[in-house]
């Protein structure tokens, strides 16, 4: 790698196509906010040719013209394609944002992805390495997904390469360092008046060349005699990591005894480790600068996507059923097997429409082609299951605002699909006349709750289909009707993810709505025994109302509902009242006694009343039984109001537990116990009152530095504390 010529082929102003999937090569880019993603996107562009010096692609625009909202919030919040073509090879880079609040972003693009570049920047702290980017590689190695890592803004960062390498091959390698080695080390220029010497070019270890970008374009030119020492240094090391995962066990022998390893042997045998995900080099790269053809690192970077990387014939495909769950055959990257192929990303066009992004796993997709789309299995998140047949539009590759015309998309490639009106992200495009559901992919539970509520009768029209629209772009967030606090709520991973599904509902979906407090299903009960007594007596000409009846009131163990005993004697209240007695009493039971809210675990037991036998009817008795109740509630019992509690488990690096702790009894919470999750992780579990998380999922990254996640499952509803009931009852009343 890095010892081939530096021209090549570009794609500007044309659909980048592929016929095959042996030259495809799908890359996600992974790293934390600020690491230089997306302006890593943009130099690879500019290499490749798919855009001018300018920056500029030939049609209009940039490759990082996405969304009005990323460009107002000047960072990325969704998932985006740009397609390269290099070496006679297409190469589909997948920029997903970095803030941890888009995590769905990311996990759909690493379901669309055969390999992974992790963005580190040498201007972050080294907390931003250390922290949610370690969990994503985790993710990635547990899968088995090839991975290299990318150091950039080194010609503006004081960091020490050398230090930074070996912080990577701590924080990635694990118990392997030597699985995370540089292939080039920076060739520095001359120190700037404050004392800083910025990168103009790289040394290639194998090779032992220098490819200086000072000019704007790379050249190759031989070491000085005062390079060789410290290549020959890294050059050893990097050797040898490459060696240790050979698949030729002679090899280590042969080089410890003395015998030098051809150069085609060491680069051969570092594809297949690349390739397998066994080793993982890191590679540095800059932006061009004013007036360049070509940024630092970019040439090399290229190449090691078309070389080491693998092709979507050597990545394990996702398994497949019918949609009835029938287990089918496992699928094969081949062009002329059967179609199936997955929307790893929804989007709405003001001008086209809904857009899928779409990966194809086997098959060919073709415009206008009519094909089954399959559910994903997300009702609870307000995503519903689909089973239809739909036409395919217009088949595109993105390139910015740009859609740029493609006539089939082949197994292994990503196209956008116009037009798909009942698809959703997550859902399986197949044949229609052999329907397939591809295993989906996992999400993380959104567990921060956005209430809202139309700003005006207007916005109120159009608030349900916004809203339905804006759940099916988006599997992290889930839409709740809260049928007891009768509240919408969009339940979201983060503040920025909230503040996006806002803006979206304004600008994209013409919705305008009011964020109001969220409440917690709150539960009212009895403390002790109780009597009351309803008399519901009226006369105003002609028939009147008259329903007397009493009632004895009792607490009952948690769960227990409501129940209703009859103990009535003697015809008090005849027979054919009893049910309307019950149907008042459960009513404003459901209504609440105190604070407005559902009244649970009590019995109430009808033990007398009076009828009369002209005015006496169901609706009479139905008041009677309510007004018995909350005069029971009134009179002599204290009404305990009874809050949710959730089991929490919250998973963090060692070093994190005792602040986790620290924080859950601030909260009220009770720690019931912790354990090992793995090197280095505890899961620490804990049950807390609902109405002290609602933010958990704000406070736990900055308690943890980014690095915990936590889920939650109701436990129970148990007593309030006194005070905190107190306050509660006072708003009411107020």
């Amino acid at each position: 790698m890095g010892d081939k010529a530096n021209t090549h082929p570009g794609a500007a102003g044309r659909a980048v196509t592929a016929d095959q999937p042996a030259s495809v090569r799908n890359v996600v880019l992974v790293g934390h906010s600020g690491s230089g993603k997306t302006t890593l996107v943009e130099a690879l562009a500019l290499t490749a040719g798919a855009v001018n010096r300018a920056g500029r692609v030939e049609d209009g625009g940039t490759v990082s013209d996405y969304d009005e909202i990323e460009h107002r919030q000047q960072r990325s919040v969704q998932l985006s394609l740009v397609p390269l073509e290099w070496d006679g090879h297409k190469i589909n880079l997948l920029d997903t944002p970095g803030y941890a609040d888009f995590v769905g972003e990311l996990r759909a693009g690493l379901r669309a992805a055969d390999a992974a570049l992790f963005v580190v920047s040498a201007a972050q702290e080294a907390d931003a390495v250390v922290g949610s980017t370690r969990a994503v590689w985790e993710e990635c190695a547990a899968v088995g997904m090839p991975r290299a890592i990318v150091i950039t803004h080194l010609d503006t960062a004081r960091t020490d390469y050398d230090e930074l390498t070996r912080l990577c091959g701590r924080v990635f390698g694990g118990d392997d360092p030597d699985a995370v080695l540089p292939l080039y080390v920076p060739v520095l220029g001359p120190q700037t008046p404050d004392g800083h010497a910025p990168a103009t070019g790289l040394v290639g270890l194998l090779t032992r060349e220098v490819f200086d970008y000072s000019s704007g374009r790379r050249t190759e030119n031989p070491p000085d005699d005062a390079q060789l020492p410290l290549i020959d240094t890294a050059r050893d090391r990097l050797i040898e990591g490459i060696i240790a995962e050979s698949e030729d066990e002679t090899l280590m022998d042969r080089y410890l005894g003395g015998e030098e390893i051809d150069l085609k042997t060491l680069v051969e045998d570092l594809e297949k480790a690349v390739a397998r995900g066994t080793f993982h080099p890191v590679l540095a790269a800059a932006a061009a600068a004013p007036g360049a053809s070509q940024g630092l690192g970019t040439v090399e970077l290229l190449d090691l996507i078309t070389r080491g990387f693998p092709s979507p014939l050597e990545h394990e495909l996702p398994a497949v059923t019918t949609p009835d769950g029938r287990p089918r055959p496992p699928l094969t990257c081949d062009p002329d097997g059967p179609l199936v192929a997955e929307v790893v990303k929804t989007s709405s066009d003001p001008y086209v429409g809904r857009i899928s992004l779409v990966r194809v796993f086997s098959g060919t997709l073709r415009p206008d082609q009519t094909v089954h789309v399959s559910g994903h299995g997300l009702a609870d998140r307000g995503h519903e299951d689909h089973d239809v047949d739909e036409r395919v539009g217009a088949l595109t590759a993105p390139f910015g605002k740009q859609q740029r015309q493609l006539n089939h998309c082949v197994a292994g490639d990503i196209a956008c699909v116009a037009k798909l009106n009942r698809a959703e992200t997550g859902d399986t495009l197949s044949a229609k006349d052999d329907p397939l559901l591809v295993e989906p992919w996992a999400m993380p539970d959104p567990l921060l709750p956005l209430a809202i509520q139309a700003h005006s009768k207007a916005d109120e029209d159009k608030l349900s289909q916004g809203l339905a629209r804006l759940v099916a772009e988006d599997p992290t967030m889930r839409l709740e009707q809260n049928q007891d606090t009768h509240q919408v709520v969009l339940w979201c991973m983060g503040e920025a993810h909230m503040d996006v599904a806002l803006e979206r509902l304004r600008s994209r979906y013409g919705v305008q709505v009011d964020v109001v407090p969220h409440k917690v299903s709150l539960r009212e009960t009895f403390a002790g025994r109780a009597t009351g007594r309803g008399r519901h007596v009226k006369q105003s000409g002609g028939h009147g109302q008259y329903a007397i009846c009493e009632i004895e009131v009792e607490p009952l163990p948690p769960g227990s509902g409501v129940e209703f005993v009859d103990k009535v004697v003697g015809g008090a209240v005849p027979r054919q009242f009893i049910p309307s007695v019950e149907k008042g009493v459960r009513s404003q039971a459901a209504r609440g006694v105190a604070a407005g809210h559902p009244l649970v675990d009590v019995r109430v037991t009808l033990v007398d009343g009076k009828a009369h036998s002209v005015d006496s009817s169901d609706a009479a008795f139905q008041t009677a039984g309510a007004l018995a109740l909350r005069e029971a509630a009134a009179a002599d019992a204290r009404i305990s109001l009874l809050e949710p509690v959730a089991e929490v488990r919250v998973l963090v690096p060692d070093e994190y537990v005792g602040p986790v702790m620290s924080d859950m009894s601030g909260r009220r919470g009770r720690v019931v116990g912790t354990e090992q999750a793995g090197p280095g992780r505890t899961l620490v579990r804990a049950e807390v009152p609902e109405i002290e998380i609602g933010r958990y999922a704000i406070d736990l990254r900055s308690i943890s530095h980014g690095t915990g996640r936590f889920d939650r499952d109701y436990a129970r509803h148990e007593p309030m504390p006194p005070q905190i009931a107190e306050k509660i009852r006072e708003r009411v009343g107020a």
